[in-house]
């Protein structure tokens, strides 16, 4: 009896204690409340559905706090690029598109702007980490913010233009595709921050 009671304790408070370590009041809203703030604030994105269903998941951790939501949609945008990062640099090693000098340069220079993009966004991830202060500073450490998102931005826009002179296949198609969709979530990340920004 004892054994099938002291793991769920050990798990129960093991929760308590790791909820409270990271946020000083327990949570004051459901997760209803908090998927509909996500809703809300999504409107103000270019691409609201895709907003919604990448950060809805995060509720619990969002709350209603803007600060949150923010630093949470620059995370998936970094998570997305990551990925993106990782599947351009297994393209470009793959023999059979050595054939095509053009697909190959291009896949290359998607690869090194995608690299420069995950660098900035984990910049902001990491300045959103240690957001301090108010008004003023504030605002300034959430202009690097700003400025790197928009980089990042620039470099995915970079990877699609590079392919304007490969002829149309399906690496040209799955890697543009690809990139649109990373950068839709990565304009949504920016525009939260935006937002963010107006409320300081």
């Amino acid at each position: 009896m004892t054994m099938r009671i002291l793991p769920p304790l050990f798990l129960i408070v093991t929760l308590f204690f790791t909820a409270h370590s990271s946020a000083p009041a327990p949570f004051p809203f459901t997760t209803a409340d908090s998927t509909d703030f996500i809703r809300m604030n999504c409107k103000t994105t270019l691409y609201p559905e895709l907003c919604y269903h990448s950060l809805a998941g995060y509720a619990n951790a969002v709350q209603q706090d803007p600060a949150r939501l923010a630093r949470v949609a620059v995370g998936v945008s970094l998570s997305r690029a990551k990925h993106m990062a990782l599947y351009v640099a297994n393209l470009s090693r793959q023999a059979e598109y050595a054939t095509d000098p053009r697909a190959t340069s291009a896949l290359h220079d998607c690869f090194s702007v995608m690299g420069d993009a995950v660098d900035q966004i984990r910049g902001s991830v990491k300045q959103m980490r240690q957001l301090r202060g108010s008004g003023e500073e504030l605002r300034f450490q959430l202009s690097n913010v700003q400025t790197w998102m928009s980089a990042a931005l620039t470099n995915e826009d970079t990877c699609v233009d590079g392919f304007e002179d490969v002829a149309d296949g399906p690496v040209k198609s799955d890697v543009c595709n690809r990139t649109l969709k990373v950068k839709e979530v990565t304009s949504n990340a920016l525009a939260l921050v935006n937002s963010f920004v107006a409320k300081c």
